[in-house]
Parts: C-alpha cells; structure tokens; sequence
C-alpha cells in the first residue's frame, strides 16, 4: 500500500485503458496513443501503465487474485456466498465436470483482462524501443521490468489455460490473428523463459523504487517457470517425465535469491498478509496499490472483493470462498507435531481438543477465535452467510479489518490497498526443497522445510484472545532426519505447501504440477459428497479439468485458428 505513488503516470494509465475490437490488440483509442509519447517521461509512464495493468483484473475477471481458479477447485474452499447459483461459474468450476467455453465470467473475462495486461507491455516495449540510450538511460532497465512483466501475464495464462497464443511487440494488427495457440507444451514455456531470462541479464539486484521488479525478482521467477517445466506432460495433461535439467536450473536460481542476504522469513507469518508491514523481508514481488491518493476511493484491489464474512456488522458483504471440513482437518497435527497424513481427514477435527497447526488461525475463521488478529471482535458463527451449504468457516488472509486504513467499502463490496505479493520467499524456499527432492537431494531439503515449521510455530504474537488465552492448542514442530526418505520428504513437501499457502491459490496449479489432481480431487468429493450435499454431482475428469477451456468467444474471433482444449 502506497499514499499518492506516482499519481500522474496513474492517470497516464488509465488514459491508454480504452477498449478496441479485440483485447490481443490492445490499441489505445483514448487521448493518448504511443505515437503520441515521444519524450521519456512520457515513454516512461507507459512502462508504468504497464505495471498497474497486472492490477487491473476484477472480481468477475480476476488475474492475480486465485480464490476461485486456485483454492475452491483446489478442495482448499467452498465457493460460499448465497447458495450455489450466486456467481454459478464459481459453482461450476468447484464441480468441473460443468464447465464449458462459453462462460463468461472468470473463464472468458480472466482471459481478456490478461491479454489487455500483455498488450500494454507490448505497446510499452515499442515505445521504449524507440528511444537511444543515450536520451534515455533508463532504456535497458525499463525494458527488463517490461518483459518481466509480460511474463508474469503469460506465465499467468499457461497456468490456467495451457494451450495459449504467445505473442512478442514486434506482431501488431492482422498478424497477431495469424499467432495460433498450438505451439508444443515445451515451446510456450520456453518463450516465457526468456522473457524472464532477459529481465535477469539486464534488471539491476536493486531498485530505487521498492515497486519495480529487479534482478533477484526475475530470478525467483524465472525459478518458478523451470519447476513447472520439469513435470512434463503429455497432450492430455498427464505427467510423464520430471526433467532433472531443469530442476537443477531451479537450485541455481532459488540459491542466487538466498544467497543474496536481501529476502528472509519475517518473523511472524501474519506479516506477510497485513498492511503495516507490506513490502516487507518475505516480498519478492508484490503488486502495488494506493488509497488516500488524491483520488476519489484509490487504486484499490477488488478481487477478493466477494470475500468478507456476509452477517459482519462491520462488512455486510458477500460470504464467498469459504474454507472446507478437508483443509481445516489438514492442520491437525500428532503428538509429534506433525501432520496426520494418513488420518487427518477421517473425522471432522476437533478444534477444542485436538492440537494444529498455529497457521489455521492465519488463514480460517473459526468461532471464537481472533478474526485477523483482532481479539476484540472474535469470529462468529452468525457472521457466515449460508452455513447450510457451506459450512461455518470463513477466509482471511486477503480481508483487511474495517478499521484498517487500507480498507474502502465500495457499495456492498470492499477494496483494499494491502499489496498483493506474487513471490515471497517462502516460496523460494520450498520450491528448492521440492527440487532437490525430486533430484533424489532430499536430505538437503530437510532444512528448508524446517524453517517453514519453525517460523510458522513462533508465529503466534498476535493470536491471543483479550483474555490472553490462545483459543487453539498448538503443536508444530520440525521434521527428524529419521525416515526422511525420498516418498515422505515428497509427501512432506507437498503437505507444507498446502498449509503454508492455504486459502492463497498455489494449491490446484500445484497438484497439476505433480501429476496427483485427478486422485486427490475425486478422492476429496468422495469424503466431501457425505459433509455437503451440494458437491453430489461433482467430478474431475482427467486429462480435461487439470486446465480452463480457451474461451469459445475467441476461438470464433480468430475463425477457428485456435484450438480447443482436450474435453471440452
């Protein structure tokens, strides 16, 4: 959250937003055009336009916020809300096998906001490009931040719709409808590498400006599209080859960020999802936004807009993305302080006997317990809106207080400005545990995941009820290096990252990754079908539901050029 961050290149933004007849060609028809732009100042608030672009998606269309794509089809979450037809593509996603091409919201608008996002990089490099280095000696610099910024989009798109048109500044007009979206799985991640490679051979270790991306940034990153590359798959999703060329590529990038000394663990996890101390050792990259900056509500995020506990007096709005019976039996622990693996989801936990995991209260709303950190209005159980249906749990890492000075109710709905981090490095962290795990490694990933549960264990500072009292019985600790064999480390490894970033939308992209959706997600409508009736019909087909249709809408735009994905 930054107050007045370079307002006069936000309006520059919003100036080249307008619309044109088609999102892969995103064209300004507004007063300003890049031809428009000459100077460097002026080339210069492009590449900012750009930058707020990745912040532009809306609840409806979301492009950094994966409550819906990431948690709800993850079995993380219900979808919440008012009964299942309230925002029913949701409901479609969370059951799968009612997806088509043709909805609108999430799966046609998520894919048009992320093309309006890669156009303004491409009109921005044009731009850049058109000056010398010596007018502009930024120009090197600007044009990393620039492809970082479409590869983050990409990268975004591959995660989500696979088979995806892949485009660079120099194809304008009519040529970009020749650009179909059949190139080879290995091909499309290659084309975002480099993207991301070039931002690492041209983007200083540091920025003045805390907002830009940087070289350690790209790095992480470009460490990211590496370890989902690494799990080759077939033309019907599955799994058939982890490549150890690659993993190896994600060593060498996540050690340069650990190796720097600039990112650490903060020392509370409640840090990384609350305004005051945004920006801080944990973000990598974090999309930026504003209130208070002269304008009439801010540059605020919307996207987990729906999300706040409905029968809250203080918000009044909307129920949705509720956490499920599975995930909240996940955080239950032994009495080692370790995850039940085999057991935990045989009943429902027990919450006032049972010892977790100190991150549930980070992440689920529970009665009676501290509802994001504020003991003096505890979680209840009349603040959720359809508890029949959804159960009575409720989402909170990306909902601010009401009394934050981040948070804007807009009508019924509410906006904040708390950043959004995109890499943190408890990623980075765990991302290197998972390669070495695979590279056969896996006693050096034992102290990386270690440090996730010892931070996580340390993390209960602002948990107390106002009586002082912690309203959960905590057990977490480290794993031992007895019995850390290659299959328990993997399924050490894949159970902390469910827990670390629970709710945060890692979770489905993650069981993609490892070729596990299909039994995992059937296996959890098994048990889920007996808690809610609602999901009686739910099922995930393999080799189809791992990814989104490509929207229909733009098939026929581009007169069948291209294709649809398996299935649907």
């Amino acid at each position: 959250m930054k107050n007045k961050i370079i307002a006069s290149f936000l309006v520059l933004g919003l100036l080249i937003a307008s619309s044109c007849k088609d999102e892969l060609d995103y064209t300004p028809t507004g007063v300003l055009s890049s031809a428009d732009l000459t100077s460097p100042t002026a080339i210069d608030g492009l590449v900012t336009a750009a930058y707020a672009a990745i912040g532009n998606g809306d609840m409806i269309g979301p492009i950094y916020s994966d409550w819906a794509f990431g948690s709800v089809r993850s079995g993380d979450a219900y979808k919440g809300g008012g009964g299942t037809g309230d925002v029913g593509d949701v409901d479609a996603m969370e059951h799968f096998n009612t997806v088509t091409p043709t909805m609108d919201w999430f799966v046609t608008r998520t894919w048009q906001n992320l093309f309006k996002s890669i156009s303004r990089c491409n009109v921005a490099l044009r731009a850049v490009n058109t000056l010398t280095d010596a007018n502009f000696p930024q120009k090197k610099t600007r044009l990393g931040e620039l492809r970082f910024l479409r590869a983050h989009s990409y990268f975004k798109m591959k995660l989500l719709y696979k088979n995806i048109p892949i485009f660079d500044e120099t194809t304008e007009g009519e040529a970009i409808l020749k650009v179909a979206n059949t190139a080879s799985n290995d091909e499309m991640w290659n084309k975002i590498a480099a993207d991301f490679q070039f931002a690492v051979d041209n983007l200083p270790a540091s920025q003045t400006e805390i907002a830009r991306a940087n070289k350690l940034a790209a790095q992480a990153y470009l460490a990211k599209v590496r370890l989902f590359q690494a799990y080759e798959q077939d033309a019907t999703h599955k799994v058939t080859n982890i490549n150890k060329t690659r993993l190896q590529e994600v060593v060498t990038l996540t050690q340069a960020v650990i190796n720097s000394g600039k990112y650490r663990l903060s020392a509370d996890f409640a840090e990384n999802f609350i305004p005051e101390t945004e920006n801080g050792p944990e973000s990598i990259f974090a999309i930026q936004f504003t209130i208070n900056d002269g304008t009439t509500s801010g540059r605020l995020s919307y996207e987990d807009g729906l999300n706040y506990p409905h029968g809250a007096p203080q918000y009044g709005c909307c129920g949705f993305h509720a956490p499920s019976q599975n995930l909240v039996n996940a955080f239950t622990t032994d009495a080692n302080g370790l995850p039940n693996f085999d057991t935990y989801n045989n009943a429902n936990a027990d919450l006032a006997t049972q010892t977790v995991d100190v991150r549930i209260d980070h992440t689920v709303g529970i009665d009676g317990h501290p509802y994001k950190y504020d003991n003096t209005k505890p979680f209840s159980n009349s603040w959720v809106r359809d508890p029949g249906v959804y159960g009575n749990f409720h989402s909170m890492k990306f909902q601010q207080l009401a009394s934050s000075s981040s948070y804007f109710k807009n009508g019924p709905f509410m906006g904040t400005a708390k950043n959004y981090d995109i890499l943190r490095y408890d990623d980075i962290l765990l991302m290197q545990a998972e390669a070495y795990i695979e590279l056969g490694q896996q006693d050096k990933a034992l102290p990386l995941i270690n440090q996730i549960r010892d931070r996580a264990a340390a993390s209960t500072g602002r948990l107390k009820k106002a009586d002082g009292t912690f309203a959960s019985k905590y057990n977490v600790k480290p794993y031992s290096a007895a019995g850390w064999t290659q299959d328990f480390a993997r399924k050490a490894l894949q159970w902390e990252r469910r827990l670390e970033f629970a709710t945060e939308g890692h979770r489905f992209y993650d069981m993609v990754r490892w070729g596990i959706a299909e039994p995992t997600m059937n296996a959890y409508f098994a048990k889920e079908k007996t808690r809610r009736t609602y999901l009686s019909t739910a099922k995930f087909t393999a080799g189809r539901d791992e990814y989104l249709p490509i929207p229909q809408a733009e098939i026929t735009f581009t007169n069948g050029l291209y294709k649809q994905n398996p299935g649907y």
